[in-house]
């Protein structure tokens, strides 16, 4: 897998997982997260995530944003995107606090 670089952009890893078959769009649901494309709602116990990006703005904190890979068990692979920092929605830190990090997870920082 190609780790970040300084000109990664959020559409960039979004185009990049979608080729890596993350292609279901998640939304928080209570306790879980709702496949839109689907609309199969998985419990946080029935998912993974496979890794996270994380972007952080240099000077702005609404520029900061996150974007998890998840796995579902029944095979179903798709992305959930959010701020980060105090414009998070806490409906997605409320799942995704129950969800299952893998371990080695890759971890994707990058400054804009």
């Amino acid at each position: 897998m190609q780790g970040p670089t300084e000109t990664a952009t959020l559409a960039g890893v979004m185009e990049d997982l979608a080729r890596r078959g993350f292609t279901e769009h998640f939304t928080a649901a209570p306790g879980g997260l709702h496949a839109v494309e689907s609309g199969k709602t998985f419990l946080a116990d029935q998912l993974t995530i496979a890794e996270y990006h994380r972007f952080e703005g240099a000077s702005d904190p609404g520029d900061m944003a996150i974007v998890y890979a998840i796995e579902a068990r029944s095979g179903v692979r798709g992305t959930l995107a959010d701020a980060f920092g105090v414009y998070a929605d806490p409906r997605v830190g409320a799942v995704v606090k129950d969800v299952v990090l893998r371990m080695n997870s890759p971890i994707r920082s990058t400054a804009r």
